[in-house]
This record gives C-alpha cells, sequence and structure tokens, in this order.
C-alpha cells in the first residue's frame, strides 16, 4: 500500500538541498522500523517519490512523500515512530493511505501558495499593494530564464493565480507543476520592480505554506492540499 506523508522544514535544516532531505528519510524510515518496501535488482530501494523539490533556504509547511510499505500498525502509530527518528527542523505532520489508483506525489502537483516577509519583522510589504494590483492586471510578466544551453524570455502572468498582502507579508498562488513551475523568487522580484523597491534577497524569508493538486480541469482549477484524498488507517 502507498502512504503520502506530510511534513514540515525549517530552521537550520532549510539549507538542507533535496537530494539530503531524501536520503535523510531514507535511513529515518529505517531507524522507525517502517515496514517500508524495496524494488527488486542488485540495487534495490526504498519505494519512494517526493513533491515538487523546495528550493535551498526556504522553509515550508506543507511538504509531501508517498511511501510504499507492506504492513503497518496505524496512523498514530507511523506518525509517532517516523518523528522519533527526525531532528529539530524536520515536523511530521500527517499520513493518508492513498487510493490504488492515486497519482505519485510529484506527478500530482499543480500549485503552491508562498508566503515572503522581511526577516527583520519591521519592514513590510504592505505599500507594495498598488504594485500587487498592476501585476494582476496584466498579461504579461516576463522574466528570464536561463538553461544550460540558452535564455529566453517567458511570460509567467498565466502561472500567477493569486497575489495579495496579509498581515505585512506578500502571499501568492503560482502554477508548480513539472511543466510550468514557478520559482517565488520571480513573483518576489517582479512585485517589488513594480513597486519601485530594491531589496537584498538575504532580508527576505521564503515559505512554502501548501502544496496543492487540481481536483478540477485547467480551465476550472480546484486546488486541493496534496493529502485532501485517501484516508487514515
Amino acid at each position: 500500500m502507498k502512504v503520502r506523508v506530510k511534513f514540515s522544514k525549517y530552521g537550520p535544516l532549510r539549507f538542507i538541498g533535496h537530494l539530503d532531505v531524501m536520503r535523510f528519510f531514507q535511513k529515518a524510515i529505517r531507524r522507525a522500523g517502517i515496514d517500508v518496501v524495496y524494488t527488486h535488482g542488485y540495487s534495490p530501494h526504498q519505494v519512494m517519490s517526493f513533491a515538487a523539490p523546495l528550493g535551498v533556504g526556504l522553509c515550508s509547511l506543507g511538504e509531501y512523500m508517498d511511501v510504499e510499505i507492506a504492513s503497518h500498525q496505524g496512523t498514530e502509530d507511523f506518525v509517532r515512530r517516523l518523528q522519533a527518528t527526525c531532528p529539530y527542523g524536520i515536523d511530521i505532520l500527517g499520513v493518508r493511505m492513498l487510493p490504488e489508483k492515486a497519482g505519485n506525489a510529484m506527478a500530482s502537483v499543480a500549485a503552491a501558495t508562498y508566503a515572503v516577509a522581511f526577516k527583520d519583522g519591521v519592514r513590510s510589504f504592505d505599500s507594495c499593494q498598488p504594485a500587487v494590483e498592476q501585476l494582476l492586471s496584466q498579461d504579461q510578466v516576463l522574466i528570464t530564464k536561463e538553461t544550460k544551453r540558452s535564455t529566453a524570455e517567458v511570460n509567467i502572468r498565466p502561472g500567477i493565480y493569486d497575489c495579495k498582502i496579509e498581515d505585512g507579508a506578500l502571499v501568492f498562488l503560482v502554477d508548480a507543476s513539472s511543466s510550468g513551475n514557478i520559482r517565488p523568487d520571480f513573483v518576489t522580484d517582479a512585485v517589488l520592480a513594480l513597486a519601485g523597491l530594491s531589496v537584498d534577497k538575504i532580508d527576505l524569508q521564503t515559505i512554502r505554506l501548501e502544496t496543492w493538486l487540481n481536483a478540477g480541469t485547467g480551465e476550472q482549477p480546484d486546488f486541493q492540499p496534496l493529502d485532501a484524498i485517501g484516508e487514515t488507517f
């Protein structure tokens, strides 16, 4: 059976890259004594997949991974045992047993919500409200996207689903799918540019609040958390 684990990542561990997070959970699951399923062959590994990788330096309250297990002793036991192996900076928030035909975590990701705030707790994005309204009124928000082979201008406006100021922070919902993933700093930079502000990125803290799947259609999306499907066990 496949289960979907929701976890948070914060504090010093926000500087740990995605591959290190994967390695950590492989070891944590072994230490927790969870009856995880392994692949066959000469180099067996745990059957595990993660949702959209989190950028280094970002915190998150909505990270997900799928793990296939052979047996269990219930939801509370699973969470308790896995949490006991986690250091400060990783919290296991919940686990759900997925339906048999559910897509894996990475393939299910459609969008993500981010909050960006000033680290000093004094400055805020309140003065950027006109810039947010201007951004949402535009048909195009062009950014320069660089790859190893080329550089191109890309319009990210269709993938910005919502943007607002809440409690002094910039909060936005954007495309996070594999085909149209929008980095949060693209939106932050666009708002600051429209507001005529120059801010050092080291002064900002970005948090991923949630990762979403689309239970609707492309034309009429219905965004729900990745753990909206499945059930406790």
